[in-house]
Protein backbone atom coordinates (compact mmCIF):
# COMPACT_ATOMS: atom_id res chain seq x y z
CA UNK A 1 0.00 0.00 0.00
CA UNK A 2 1.29 2.91 -1.10
CA UNK A 3 1.00 6.56 1.12
CA UNK A 4 0.20 10.11 -0.29
CA UNK A 5 3.54 12.21 0.57
CA UNK A 6 1.42 15.46 0.99
CA UNK A 7 0.05 14.12 3.69
CA UNK A 8 2.79 13.32 5.68
CA UNK A 9 4.09 16.12 8.23
CA UNK A 10 1.68 19.79 8.49
CA UNK A 11 -0.89 20.39 6.26
CA UNK A 12 -1.37 23.58 4.35
CA UNK A 13 -3.07 25.53 6.95
CA UNK A 14 -0.41 24.78 9.56
CA UNK A 15 2.07 25.80 6.94
CA UNK A 16 0.58 28.94 6.45
CA UNK A 17 0.28 29.82 9.67
CA UNK A 18 3.35 29.43 11.01
CA UNK A 19 5.31 31.66 8.05
CA UNK A 20 2.92 34.12 8.85
CA UNK A 21 4.43 33.80 12.85
CA UNK A 22 7.94 33.96 11.56
CA UNK A 23 7.03 36.76 9.64
CA UNK A 24 7.07 35.48 6.33
CA UNK A 25 4.32 35.33 3.51
CA UNK A 26 3.75 32.64 1.44
CA UNK A 27 2.03 31.48 -1.65
CA UNK A 28 1.61 28.07 -3.29
CA UNK A 29 2.35 28.06 -6.47
CA UNK A 30 1.64 24.94 -9.20
CA UNK A 31 4.46 23.08 -10.48
CA UNK A 32 2.38 21.74 -13.39
CA UNK A 33 0.76 25.12 -14.80
CA UNK A 34 2.52 27.62 -12.80
CA UNK A 35 -0.94 29.50 -11.21
CA UNK A 36 -0.45 30.71 -7.60
CA UNK A 37 -3.16 29.38 -5.35
CA UNK A 38 -4.44 31.42 -2.33
CA UNK A 39 -5.92 30.12 0.06
CA UNK A 40 -3.79 27.43 0.63
CA UNK A 41 -4.55 24.01 -0.26
CA UNK A 42 -4.13 20.43 -1.15
CA UNK A 43 -4.45 20.77 -4.65
CA UNK A 44 -3.84 23.54 -7.54
CA UNK A 45 -7.13 25.68 -8.04
CA UNK A 46 -6.74 25.89 -11.84
CA UNK A 47 -5.38 21.89 -12.82
CA UNK A 48 -5.97 19.96 -9.97
CA UNK A 49 -2.56 18.72 -9.90
CA UNK A 50 -1.32 17.93 -6.72
CA UNK A 51 2.25 19.36 -6.95
CA UNK A 52 2.26 22.75 -5.00
CA UNK A 53 5.33 24.18 -3.80
CA UNK A 54 5.58 27.25 -1.59
CA UNK A 55 7.47 30.69 -2.44
CA UNK A 56 8.09 33.82 -0.67
CA UNK A 57 5.46 36.13 -1.97
CA UNK A 58 6.75 40.14 -2.88
CA UNK A 59 3.62 41.40 -0.77
CA UNK A 60 2.86 44.38 -3.44
CA UNK A 61 -0.56 44.27 -4.62
CA UNK A 62 -3.94 45.96 -5.89
CA UNK A 63 -7.39 46.66 -4.94
CA UNK A 64 -9.72 44.66 -6.75
CA UNK A 65 -12.56 46.07 -5.07
CA UNK A 66 -13.02 47.40 -1.64
CA UNK A 67 -16.52 48.48 0.71
CA UNK A 68 -16.92 49.81 3.80
CA UNK A 69 -18.36 48.42 6.79
CA UNK A 70 -19.49 50.56 9.12
CA UNK A 71 -20.12 50.20 12.77
CA UNK A 72 -21.02 52.88 15.71
CA UNK A 73 -17.57 53.05 16.36
CA UNK A 74 -16.59 53.95 12.96
CA UNK A 75 -15.88 52.51 9.74
CA UNK A 76 -13.70 49.60 8.35
CA UNK A 77 -13.08 48.62 4.75
CA UNK A 78 -12.93 45.03 3.13
CA UNK A 79 -11.12 44.67 0.34
CA UNK A 80 -9.95 42.39 -2.27
CA UNK A 81 -6.17 42.31 -2.84
CA UNK A 82 -4.70 40.94 -6.57
CA UNK A 83 -1.71 40.43 -5.06
CA UNK A 84 1.67 40.84 -7.95
CA UNK A 85 2.38 36.80 -8.08
CA UNK A 86 -1.69 36.54 -9.50
CA UNK A 87 -3.14 35.03 -5.75
CA UNK A 88 -6.51 37.14 -4.86
CA UNK A 89 -6.79 38.11 -1.10
CA UNK A 90 -9.87 38.99 0.80
CA UNK A 91 -7.83 41.97 3.97
CA UNK A 92 -8.38 45.87 4.56
CA UNK A 93 -6.30 48.42 3.84
CA UNK A 94 -4.94 50.29 6.81
CA UNK A 95 -3.27 53.43 7.58
CA UNK A 96 -5.41 55.53 5.44
CA UNK A 97 -9.45 56.45 5.63
CA UNK A 98 -11.59 53.96 4.21
CA UNK A 99 -13.84 55.40 2.25
CA UNK A 100 -9.83 56.39 0.50
CA UNK A 101 -9.63 53.14 -0.38
CA UNK A 102 -9.62 53.23 -4.62
CA UNK A 103 -10.06 50.48 -7.15
CA UNK A 104 -6.61 50.08 -8.72
CA UNK A 105 -4.71 51.46 -5.99
CA UNK A 106 -1.35 50.09 -5.08
CA UNK A 107 -0.50 48.59 -2.07
CA UNK A 108 2.48 46.42 0.07
CA UNK A 109 0.62 43.63 3.05
CA UNK A 110 2.18 43.60 6.28
CA UNK A 111 2.26 41.28 8.54
CA UNK A 112 0.10 41.71 11.97
CA UNK A 113 2.08 39.43 14.57
CA UNK A 114 -0.84 39.12 17.50
CA UNK A 115 -2.43 37.46 19.01
CA UNK A 116 -2.57 34.94 15.79
CA UNK A 117 -0.60 36.73 12.66
CA UNK A 118 -2.62 37.77 10.01
CA UNK A 119 -2.40 39.94 6.88
CA UNK A 120 -3.37 43.25 6.54
CA UNK A 121 -2.14 45.82 3.82
CA UNK A 122 -0.91 49.05 3.65
CA UNK A 123 -1.21 52.11 0.82
CA UNK A 124 2.28 51.90 -1.33
CA UNK A 125 4.08 54.97 -1.68
CA UNK A 126 2.69 57.05 -4.43
CA UNK A 127 0.10 53.84 -4.29
CA UNK A 128 -2.91 56.34 -5.04
CA UNK A 129 -4.74 55.31 -7.85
Amino acid sequence: MSTDPRFDGPGPDEVWRTALAEGRLLLQHCRDCEATRFPPAMVCGACGSPDLEWREASGRGVVHASTTVREREGGYNVSLIDLAEGARMMSRVENVDSGAVRIGMEVVARIVPEPEPFVVFDPAEGGAA
